[in-house]
């Protein structure tokens, strides 16, 4: 990691919002897990998306979002690990989507992609995979409300944080305060009570977690979000 000091000292203090992802829940009874995680506190219903192209797993799809919606009112913060995605859009978009979230990998019409999401009415955000530097987003920072790092190799859960990541948020940080729009910096990947922290310290406001919340059961996802939330 390059100068840590330098990014640490020139963070502007954040609220940390915690999205939990579902993909770690019960699935045989989600609807019950949506209503606990957010009485537990949560700020988003992170929704993972998968196709078993663009990432080697399969997950759920706009009928599962769809019948999800009533159990809450948080925002749902669905996150496509799909390509192509343009033709997906007006599902996940009628579905309930509040937050959509696509690769930059994905299209080479991220830009086309971004518009559609905005002119919906939805928040649009752009995610990168482990190996794509931070700059690869730069063309499209005037339309995006949130930037997903993904600190693991999108797929699976589970996974151990790249460290390498840390630099890239406190980059994208720099790139979003210098916009000078309100632009969420979501990290995804191996975020747990040690490595939050650190995450939240180069410049990520909203934490992604699965395992970290969801390992205790129900009566565990209270504590577990604070732990992160710090």
């Amino acid at each position: 990691m390059k100068n840590p000091g330098n990014w640490y000292l020139n963070v502007v203090q954040q609220t940390v919002r915690i999205a939990p992802s579902i993909l770690s829940a019960d699935f045989a009874r989600l609807g019950d897990e949506i209503r606990a995680i957010d009485e537990a506190g949560c700020d988003y219903i992170h929704v993972d998306v998968m196709d078993g192209h663009f990432v080697p797993n399969i997950t759920m799809g706009p009928p599962i979002l769809g019948k999800l919606k009533p159990h809450t009112a948080k925002p749902f913060d669905v996150h496509l690990m799909i390509a192509p995605v343009d033709h997906l859009l007006d599902a996940f978009i009628v579905a309930g989507s509040d937050i959509i979230t696509v690769h930059i990998e994905a299209s080479p019409h991220t830009h086309r992609t971004l518009q559609a999401i905005k002119a919906a009415g939805l928040k649009a955000g752009v995610s990168l995979n482990p190996q794509t530097p931070a700059s690869a987003v730069a063309h499209v920072m005037d339309l995006v409300d949130l930037v997903l790092v993904m600190s693991v190799n999108p797929g699976f859960g589970g996974q151990s944080f790249i460290e390498s990541s840390l630099d890239k948020i406190a980059e994208l940080r720099a790139m979003i305060d210098a916009t000078g729009r309100t632009i969420d910096l979501e990290v995804d990947g191996g975020v747990t009570p040690e490595t939050a922290p650190r995450v939240v310290a180069a410049g990520a406001d909203v934490l992604v977690a699965g395992t970290a919340v969801f390992k205790d059961g129900l009566a565990g996802y209270a504590a577990n979000i604070a732990a992160l939330r710090g």
